[in-house]
C-alpha cells in the first residue's frame, strides 16, 4: 500500500526554501519622497538609546556569513542586510530604515556575567544561560541549522559546555523549530536534557503550525517577504527580527511543563521563576525571572515595536486587555530588575528605564483596547475605528511603541473582531459577493474597464495610491487579462510599500506587486519530518480530518480501524456525512478494514512516501477486511494548494 506523504498533507512547512521573486523597479514618486520627508521630520531621531542598547556587549560574529544545510543549501546569509547603511533611500520609510539597521546586527552579545544572546541569525534570539556545569538555552531559533550555528559560536567563543535544559517560552516555530540542532529527541525522552515549556505547548504548536499550516504559511510568505530580494527595493526587515531563515524545522516535545499558576525551578544551580501569561502574544507563554541576578526575560510579551493582536499571516485573535494586565503584573513583579531581555530585539538596562519601558508597553495595549471598545460602543465599526485612532504623543514618541510589526490600525480591527467578530452589523455584509463577481459588477457600474483604469491612473498621478489600488483591485479581479490594470496596481503597491513604517505592510505590499507582475511565488516545502514526528496519533488523525474533501465524502460511509502495536494504540475512524471522526478505541463493531502496522512504519510511509506493500507482503503489516476501503479513504484526502494566488483571481 502506498499512502500520500504527510509532507503533502501538510502543504508547506513553516521554514520555506529560499527563492527570489521579482524585485521592484518602480522609482519613488515625488509624492512618496514628500511622504518620506514628513516621516523623517516626525520621527524622534534624536533618541539614540536603542543604538546603545543594540550595540551593548558585542563579543564576536560568525566568520562565515553563510549558514547552510548538510547538503550545502544556504538557509541564512548574515551579510544579506549589509546594505542597511547611511541615510534612508527614497524607497524606504526613514523610521523603518533605522529599525531594520538595528535588527540586522548579528553575533554573540554578552548580557551579564551568566547570560549571552545570539542575535541576527534568524527571526528570533537564542539565549544562553551559564549554569554551574552547562548551558540552559532559552528559545531555539526557527531552524536546526541556525540553532546549531548559534551554539557553535557560543561554544567556540565561551568554551564548550553540555546542554542541561532547553526552554521554549511559547509555541511559535521561531522559538522551538531549532531544537533539533541543539539536542535529540532521545535526549528529551530519556530526561538527559530538560525540555521546559508552558502547559498546553504541544496542542498550541500543532494547532498554529500544522492544522492550519498551509493557509497560514502561504500568507506568511507575504508577511515576512520570503520571496522578496533583500534590498532597499525589497525585503529589509520583519519587524521583530531581520527575517525568516529557511532551514529545517524540528519539534521536540517538552518533558517538563510549567503549571499556569507559575513555578520556581532550580536547573544546574540557576534559580528561575516562571510567570505564565495565557492569551497574550501566544495562547500559552511565560516570562522567566532570574531573581538572584535581577534579570528578567519577558519572552515576546514586551518588544522593540508594537506587536500584533492578530497577525496578518493568521492566528487566533489575542486579548489586548489580558496583555496589558499581564504587563502590569510584570511591572509589579519585575520592575526592580536591572536587566531585561526578550525573545526579539536587544536587552534593556537600568531599573528606571525598565519600569518606564514596561509601563509604556502596557499603556499601548491598554490604550488600544480601551479606546477601540469605547468607539465600538459609540457605534463605529472596525474600519472606522482604525481610521480614527492615534496614539497619545507620550507613547507615539517611543521607538518601542512604533508600528514596525503590529500597528494601531490593524490591531484596533483585531480588538473589534475579538469582541464582535468579522460582521459589522450592516446587512449588506451578511452575504458579500466573491471578489471576482463583485469586481465585474463594480466595473460595469462605473462605466467599464477603460473608465476605471482612467480613474485609477488619475488617482495614481495625484499620489492617491490607496484609492487607485481600491479601484484597480476591482478591475484586476473583474478582468485578469487586463495587463495595464495589473501593472498599474503593482506600481501602487510599490509606492505604498515604500512609504509605510510597518515592516510587514511593506513586505505584503511588495509581495503583492511581485505576484501581479510574475504570478504567485512558487514556494518549495522544506522537510516536514521534524514537525510531524512529534504529532500524537490523535493529532495525526486531526490533520487528516481537515484534509478530507467533504464534497467527495458526502455520500461515503466508511468504518476503519488502525492498530499500532509498537505503541499499544488503536484508533477507530468513521467517515460519514463528509466528516472524519476518530476515537482512540478498538472498533466497537464490524469495520470495512483494519490496518495493523507499527506506527513508525505508518509514519515512514506518510512522511517519506515509503510503500507499505513490502511490509504487508512480509507480514510486518496486515490488512484485514477490504483493502479497497483504505484506497477509497486515501482518495478522499486533499492536498492543500500551497501557492494559491492572493491578489489575483483564482
Amino acid at each position: 500500500m502506498h499512502l500520500p506523504t504527510l509532507a503533502t498533507l501538510l502543504g508547506m512547512t513553516f521554514a520555506l526554501a529560499t527563492a527570489t521573486a521579482t524585485e521592484a523597479s518602480e522609482p519613488p514618486s515625488p509624492e512618496t519622497l514628500t511622504s518620506q520627508a514628513r516621516a523623517l521630520a516626525a520621527a524622534p531621531m534624536g533618541d539614540t538609546q536603542d543604538e546603545a542598547f543594540a550595540a551593548h556587549g558585542f563579543i564576536a560574529g560568525r566568520s562565515d556569513p553563510l549558514i547552510k544545510t548538510a547538503d550545502g543549501r544556504t538557509v541564512w546569509d548574515l551579510g544579506a542586510f549589509n546594505f542597511l547603511k547611511g541615510p534612508a533611500p527614497g524607497t524606504v520609510n526613514p523610521s523603518l530604515w533605522r529599525h531594520a539597521g538595528l535588527m540586522a546586527r548579528s553575533g554573540l552579545f554578552q548580557v551579564s556575567d551568566r547570560i549571552w544572546q545570539v542575535r541576527g541569525f534568524d527571526l528570533a534570539n537564542i539565549t544562553f544561560v551559564k549554569g554551574d556545569t552547562g548551558w540552559i538555552i532559552i528559545d531555539t531559533l526557527g531552524s536546526t541549522e541556525t540553532a546549531r550555528a548559534a551554539l557553535d559560536l557560543a561554544n567556540e567563543t565561551l568554551g564548550k559546555r553540555p546542554i542541561h535544559a532547553v526552554i521554549y517560552t511559547h509555541p511559535h516555530a521561531d522559538h522551538f523549530g531549532g531544537a533539533g540542532g541543539l539536542i535529540t529527541a532521545e535526549d528529551a525522552a530519556s530526561g538527559r536534557v530538560q525540555v521546559i515549556a508552558p502547559k498546553g505547548f504541544m496542542a498550541s504548536a500543532v494547532g498554529e503550525n500544522i492544522i492550519a499550516g498551509p493557509a497560514m504559511q502561504r500568507r506568511a510568505v507575504y508577511q515576512f517577504g520570503v520571496a522578496l530580494p533583500k534590498s532597499a527595493l525589497g525585503q529589509l526587515n520583519s519587524g521583530i527580527g531581520p527575517g525568516l531563515a529557511s532551514g529545517t524545522a524540528s519539534l521536540i516535545a517538552p518533558n517538563r511543563e510549567i503549571d499556569p499558576a507559575g513555578e520556581t525551578l532550580v536547573v544546574d544551580g540557576v534559580r528561575m521563576v516562571f510567570e505564565f501569561t495565557r492569551g497574550t502574544e501566544a495562547p500559552v507563554e511565560m516570562n522567566i525571572d532570574f531573581p538572584d541576578w535581577r534579570i528578567v526575560d519577558m519572552a515576546e510579551n514586551a518588544n522593540a515595536t508594537q506587536h500584533n493582536i492578530l497577525t496578518p499571516r493568521g492566528a487566533l485573535v489575542r486579548d489586548a486587555k489580558t496583555w496589558a494586565d499581564d504587563l502590569t503584573e510584570a511591572l509589579d513583579r519585575f520592575g526592580d530588575s536591572t536587566v531585561l531581555i526578550t525573545s526579539h530585539g536587544w536587552p534593556r538596562f537600568g531599573s528606571a528605564y525598565i519600569r518606564e519601558y514596561l509601563g509604556k508597553q502596557r499603556d499601548y495595549y491598554a490604550y488600544l483596547h480601551d479606546q477601540t471598545v469605547r468607539l465600538m460602543n459609540d457605534g463605529l465599526n472596525g474600519d472606522e475605528i482604525a481610521a480614527a485612532l492615534t496614539l497619545p504623543p507620550a507613547l507615539a514618541k517611543e521607538w518601542y511603541d512604533r508600528p514596525y510589526y503590529g500597528s494601531l490600525s490593524f490591531n484596533s480591527r483585531a480588538v473589534y473582531q475579538y469582541y464582535m467578530g468579522w460582521y459589522d452589523a450592516n446587512p449588506v455584509h451578511l452575504a458579500p459577493l466573491p471578489p471576482a463577481d463583485a469586481g465585474r459588477k463594480y466595473v460595469a457600474a462605473m462605466g467599464g474597464g477603460v473608465k476605471v483604469l482612467s480613474l485609477a491612473q488619475r488617482a495614481f498621478d495625484e499620489g492617491d495610491y490607496t484609492w487607485a489600488a481600491e479601484l484597480l483591485n476591482r478591475l484586476v479581479f473583474a478582468a485578469p487579462e487586463d495587463k495595464a490594470a495589473t501593472a498599474l496596481l503593482a506600481r501602487c503597491y510599490d509606492q505604498l510599500g515604500y512609504q509605510t513604517e510597518n515592516s510587514l505592510w511593506r513586505n505584503m505590499y511588495l509581495s503583492a506587486a511581485s505576484e501581479l507582475e510574475s504570478g504567485p511565488f512558487q514556494a518549495k516545502g522544506a522537510s516536514a519530518s521534524g514537525l510531524a514526528a512529534a504529532l500524537s496519533t490523535a493529532e495525526l488523525f486531526d490533520l487528516m480530518a481537515v484534509r478530507l474533501d467533504g464534497v467527495k465524502a458526502a455520500d461515503v460511509d466508511l468504518k476503519l480501524e488502525f492498530v499500532f502495536p509498537d505503541r499499544g494504540e488503536q484508533t477507530y475512524v468513521t467517515i460519514k456525512n463528509g466528516v472524519l471522526i476518530h476515537r482512540p478505541i478498538p472498533a466497537p463493531g464490524p469495520v470495512d478494514a483494519t490496518l495493523t502496522v507499527n506506527r513508525a512504519d505508518f509514519m515512514a510511509s506518510l512522511l517519506g512516501g515509503v510503500s507499505l506493500a513490502p511490509k504487508v507482503a512480509s507480514g510486518a503489516a496486515k490488512i484485514s477486511g477490504q483493502p479497497g476501503a483504505f484506497v477509497k479513504f486515501l482518495t478522499l484526502l486533499e492536498k492543500p494548494r500551497a501557492n494559491f494566488p492572493i491578489v489575483t483571481a483564482r
